[in-house]
Order: C-alpha cells, then sequence, then structure tokens
C-alpha cells in the first residue's frame, strides 16, 4: 500500500448550515481548498482530484478526516440500498471516460459522486468501477453485534424493520438508546475486494434531517449510512464495538482501535480531499 493510500491529504472541515447546501455556498471553500491540495498528489488514471464530500465527522485521533456518507433509500419491503451516482461519459485529457456522478443530488445543488469513496485502495475495487452492476442493496456482513448475528447470515439484505428497537437498543458500551448499528457490504457480490460499510438507525439522524434538505435527501427513517473505512490508515473501525473505546471519548461513536480514531456518526460534514483516481481503463 502507497502512503498516499494510507495517509490521504488533510482538509478543513465545514459543519452543515442549516437549509439547502448547494453548489454556490461552498464555492468559497472549493476554490480555496482545491489551491492548498499539492498538484503533485494526483495521479494518471480516472477520476479523481480535489473532492468536496460529506462524511461522519473524525473528532479524535490521528485521521486526517471524516469518512464518506453513502445516501440511501429504503424499499417498499424495508430493505436498505446505497444509491449510487449516475454514469456519465466526460472527456478528460482529451480522452472520454466514464465517471459515476449526480450533479445536483435529489434537488439539493450537491454534487455527488463516486470520487467520495477513492481513497484507501477502494479506487482499485470492482464495485467501485461506474458501470460495476448491482442492486446496490446493504448485506450483512459475519455480523459485527450479538442481535445481527442472530437476525441475519452473511449476504441476507439488511431491512429497516430489524432496527425497530433503535430508541432503546444498547450492548453494555457507552449510552444505551441512541442508536441501533450493523455492519456490511456494500457492491460486493461476487467480486475480489470488499466495501465495508456500517449503518446506524437513530432519532438524532430523523431529528438533523429536519433541520438540513441534504440530510434529509441522504437518510431515510433515521438510518444513516457510511463507506467504513478509517481515514487514517485504512483500517475498519466499529461503533460500540470496542470495550476500551471510553479510555479515548469513543464509546458513543466510532472507534478505531488500531490507532484511536474517532468518529461521530450523528454529526456530518463536509470534507475537502483528494480523491485517488481509479486505474486507468
Amino acid at each position: 500500500m502507497s502512503d498516499s493510500d494510507k495517509y490521504p491529504a488533510d482538509s478543513g472541515r465545514r459543519r452543515f448550515v442549516k437549509g439547502v447546501v448547494g453548489g454556490a455556498a461552498l464555492a468559497g471553500v472549493g476554490t480555496t481548498g482545491a489551491a492548498a491540495i499539492n498538484s503533485a498528489t494526483v495521479s494518471p488514471g480516472a477520476g479523481g482530484g480535489p473532492t468536496q464530500a460529506y462524511a461522519i465527522e473524525n473528532t479524535a485521533g490521528p485521521a486526517p478526516r471524516g469518512m464518506p456518507l453513502i445516501p440511501i433509500e429504503i424499499d417498499g419491503d424495508g430493505f436498505i440500498k446505497g444509491l449510487w451516482p449516475e454514469l456519465q461519459t466526460v472527456t478528460q485529457g482529451g480522452v472520454e471516460v466514464q465517471i459515476a456522478q449526480t450533479d445536483d443530488f435529489k434537488g439539493t445543488g450537491v454534487s455527488y459522486s463516486s470520487a467520495w469513496f477513492q481513497y484507501c485502495g477502494v479506487q482499485a475495487y470492482e464495485g467501485l468501477a461506474p458501470d460495476f452492476e448491482s442492486d446496490n442493496y446493504f448485506r450483512s456482513d459475519s455480523g459485527g453485534y450479538d442481535w445481527q448475528q442472530e437476525v441475519y447470515s452473511a449476504g441476507d439484505k439488511l431491512n429497516v424493520n430489524d432496527f425497530d428497537d433503535y430508541e432503546t437498543w444498547g450492548n453494555g458500551i457507552g449510552r444505551a438508546g441512541i442508536g441501533k448499528p450493523a455492519t456490511g457490504t456494500w457492491r460486493s457480490q461476487d467480486t475480489e475486494d470488499t466495501m465495508p460499510i456500517q449503518i446506524l438507525r437513530s432519532n438524532r439522524i430523523e431529528e438533523a434531517a429536519q433541520e438540513n434538505d441534504f440530510l434529509a435527501a441522504a437518510t431515510d427513517q433515521g438510518v444513516v449510512a457510511w463507506l467504513n473505512k478509517c481515514t487514517h490508515f485504512c483500517c475498519v473501525p466499529g461503533y460500540k464495538q470496542a470495550a476500551d473505546a471510553a479510555k479515548f471519548g469513543g464509546e458513543d461513536g466510532v472507534y478505531c482501535q488500531c490507532h484511536q480514531s474517532v468518529y461521530d456518526p450523528f454529526s456530518i460534514v463536509q470534507t475537502l480531499f483528494t480523491a485517488l483516481p481509479r486505474p486507468e481503463e
């Protein structure tokens, strides 16, 4: 793994503001932040470069920024899926390439693209190819929680109805009743590499979505999801999975045991970083 994968470019963070978070509101951050990023970090390949994304906030430890949000929707049967950006063909360096990008996500003015997830080697995963065929449903892994292991087998689709006790759930780590989590995979069926995700259903997310258009569009019934790859050293952190998280203030957050980075899944912030390009096609 290269150093650029292990240590993605640092960036500033901005919290959401009430109302629509659009391109005009973020233009100043994009211009200033992009100029501060060393252009030498941009490598040949498809996509990549300075990228604005939305993430669960990094609040402690060496991680340079938060982990990227995955916008979701819940179908009529309660199954939860991640929304994949629209397939587009653009010209880069005189060559036509395919990218996955929605320029105005659900009318919020936010540009959502697969570049949000292009770090820590994920940029080379088969499931991140813009035209990879997937139903995009979140599927359980082996189960990061006792309740999940009792309900699901690996590969089962995650269903919102199995989170009905989210206002009371607890597992002895931190406070009970602030959200019910599960771990899983996304766009990883029949692939060599697995994209790890974590979801959380919480009334805190429901309340925050009432105050912010993008969060309302990117979450559903209090369910929020993110790519579960620590931005420091590419480990897989966990929400309420480590008993020693309290030593580092992470008992009610997402805690990475490798180097004690902590993320707040209830605080969604804007990040600016250099997305790594996908391998040349």
